[in-house]
């Protein structure tokens, strides 16, 4: 096939800073793309959300930015995806409407339900997969039907919508019906991993009528033509996370992989296999309608998240340019820092954890030790998948924090396992675009990937036992 008569496949890729849309070819090359940012709003203490006009403006602007950059090529896009932030929620009136701000998964204005339902979390975590915390969905929709008069008002009237913040983003893009695709319905923590539809005995634990519901689709599925291309048929929509882990193809299940953004999380392919894991996510993380795939799922909460929190705290406003040099310079002795950034997750889950540094250093000791408590969790969620799954012969790392070549290494060292690093790293877009296209056998990862191999580091060890120690002390775990 010529370039000039070659397939190109559209991706939304909403993140937690920005909205991007980017163009791929058949062989999984961008060429051309969009880009806007998207700052969350943090009007309280627990409280994370975004604008939700703001939100869709930027997506259909990062369209118009890619499309522009496409010129020609537009009339050679065949389809359209689309991946978001997992755990995020939206409240909509019967015309689309928003009634309230959209709610990031970080945030926690209702942690106080969630703590009533403590004595139902074996259950929850059985039927849904997932770990009873404030950071889902459900008691955040059960929050607005209590506190946000324009979202109660809609559900007297019988006009009112909600769910996962992409079956809203979807049918606005589309002007289509609002439908919830099967992973990011998992995240409201509401859906039966089994059935991959809404659960009644979940949705009356929390509270949360059925009705306003979106139905529950595949992640391939014909959510409508986007407003803004033409009608492109909009295909695929899905999670962050869980196309991430498709982006150099199919899953290796003697593969670990571990993508980083707000949060970072650790996965181990199961196959069409539901593992349940005590202290663990099990994660749908595709189906097509016929077949479904699962991940265990770690989870570490504060990774982007933290990092942004010690730039705001420190006042390092080149945080980010100076991170690999001080990992480089960081020695032993050195503080220690526990984690709990937005809330320590996997395989601790403790919602309410006072993160602080054990051990004094300067700003760039300081900021050394931030990045390895998140090589640390990490870590620890490898050990508690080692107790269901065999040893894993590889790491493959993506996302931003995978740019420090400082965060690598040490995965590497402390680990025992060489983490393999692409040269692209925004694996996302790729994953979602190698699901769009049919799962091409043909899909090469465009340049050989880094490889770090693990060195003998026994300060590293060292600070890894007294970190472990610290957080058990504080996390009773």
């Amino acid at each position: 096939m010529t370039p000039d008569a070659e397939r190109l496949y559209l991706v939304f890729d909403q993140g937690g800073h920005a909205s991007r849309a980017f163009v791929f070819d058949e062989r999984g090359e961008v060429v051309a793309s969009g880009m806007r940012e998207i700052a969350p709003r943090r009007p309280r203490p627990g409280f994370v959300e975004y604008d939700p006009d703001e939100m869709l403006q930027s997506l259909q602007e990062a369209l118009q930015e890619a499309l522009r950059r496409l010129g020609d090529g537009r009339k050679r896009l065949v389809a359209a995806a689309m991946a978001t932030q997992r755990s995020n929620v939206a409240c909509w009136n019967a015309d689309g409407a928003p009634l309230g701000p959209l709610i990031s998964w970080q945030d926690r204005r209702a942690a106080e339900r969630v703590d009533e339902l403590a004595r139902k979390s074996r259950f929850i975590h059985e039927r849904s997969g997932l770990f009873l915390t404030a950071h889902y969905g459900a008691s955040k929709l059960r929050w607005c039907l209590d506190n946000v008069a324009a979202v109660a008002q809609a559900y007297e009237r019988g006009r009112l919508g909600f769910g996962p913040m992409a079956a809203w983003l979807a049918a606005r893009l589309t002007n289509g019906a609002a439908a919830a695709d099967v992973v990011n319905a998992s995240r409201t923590q509401l859906m039966n991993l089994d059935t991959l539809d809404w659960d009644d005995d979940l949705l009356a634990i929390f509270n949360v009528p059925r009705k306003p519901l979106p139905p529950c689709v595949p992640n391939i599925w014909r959510y409508g033509g986007l407003l803004q291309a033409q009608g492109l048929e909009l295909k695929l929509v899905s999670g962050d996370q869980s196309v991430a882990l498709f982006a150099h193809g199919e899953l290796d299940e003697q593969t670990a992989y571990i993508n980083t953004g707000t949060g970072a999380f650790v996965s181990r392919p199961s196959g069409r296999r539901r593992i349940y894991a005590e202290r663990l996510l099990t994660s749908v993380v595709h189906s097509d309608g016929r077949h479904s795939e699962y991940v265990l799922e770690g989870t570490v909460n504060g990774a982007g998240a933290a990092l942004e929190w010690f730039r705001r705290e420190y006042g390092v406003a080149d945080l980010y340019q100076r991170l690999d040099g001080w990992l480089q310079d960081a020695a032993s002795p050195a503080p220690l820092f526990l984690n709990g950034v937005s809330g320590l997750g996997a395989p601790f889950w403790v919602p309410n954890f006072k993160s602080r540094f054990v051990g004094e250093g300067d700003t760039g000791q300081l900021a050394a030790a931030l990045v390895e408590s998140i090589v640390f969790l990490l870590y620890v969620n490898l050990l508690e998948m080692a107790k269901y799954l065999k040893q894993p012969r590889r790491l493959r790392v993506s996302g931003g924090l995978a740019r420090l070549d400082g965060f690598c290494q040490r995965l590497a060292d402390l680990s025992g396992l060489p983490v393999y690093r692409p040269r692209e790293l925004e694996a996302t877009a790729r994953g979602a675009a190698f699901l769009l296209a049919g799962r091409p056998r043909d899909w090469p990862e465009l340049a050989a990937p880094e490889v770090f191999a693990a060195k003998d580091n026994a300060a590293l060890r060292d600070r890894f036992d007294r970190w472990r120690r610290e957080m058990r002390r504080s996390a009773g775990y």
